[in-house]
């Protein structure tokens, strides 16, 4: 009885320190910042779609959940923090809905089994990553207005660069299924 309750406490401190490490990694993400065109690109959703594919759905999504908690308290993890505004404040900004978005892309991206052909899987991570996308717009229509030209602002700069951070994953994949089954 005593060798179970050590081996559920220590399933549960395993994944907390998965959870808080991966959220460590997406705020590094969120501020290293390379020269792309036509805008400089993050590696947020990158880290986004590995936590999904490696973490797998819960813990990928525990995951995600700890960061926004993070910034969402004030902690300057958010791309633009503690520059542009911190906390909820900052949250609540343009950028909110592509946040919340990174909920949907790591649910996605950590049920999916990414089995079958590179055409298949290529389509599962469009797929899992369009959230960001669709939610970000849905967001930043109604808070600037849909008079704007919403898709020029908000996917259209971005498209180039998050293909090329697809086709890593896409590449990676192999990879990052051993990582899955070596973190359960």
């Amino acid at each position: 009885m005593e060798l179970i309750k050590e081996l559920r406490q220590s399933k549960i401190a395993k994944t907390v320190f998965v959870a808080l490490i991966g959220s460590i990694l997406l705020a590094i993400s969120s501020k290293i910042k390379i020269p792309f065109y036509p805008v400089p690109m993050t590696m947020q959703t990158l880290v986004i779609l590995l936590l999904g594919v490696t973490l797998g759905w819960k813990l990928g999504l525990a995951t995600v959940t700890l960061y926004l908690f993070e910034g969402i308290i004030g902690l300057p993890v958010f791309s633009g923090s503690p520059e542009k505004g911190i906390g909820l404040f900052y949250f609540t900004g343009p950028t909110m809905g592509y946040l919340i978005g990174f909920l949907f892309t790591v649910y996605f991206a950590g049920r999916f089994k990414f089995e079958g052909s590179l055409l298949k899987k290529l389509l599962q991570l469009i797929f899992s990553i369009s959230f960001i996308y669709i939610f970000g717009i849905l967001w930043l229509g109604t808070l600037i207005g849909w008079d704007k030209p919403i898709f020029q602002l908000g996917v259209q700069p971005f498209l180039f660069a998050e293909l090329f951070k697809i086709l890593i994953v896409l590449f990676s994949l192999s990879k990052l299924k051993k990582l899955n089954r070596y973190l359960r």
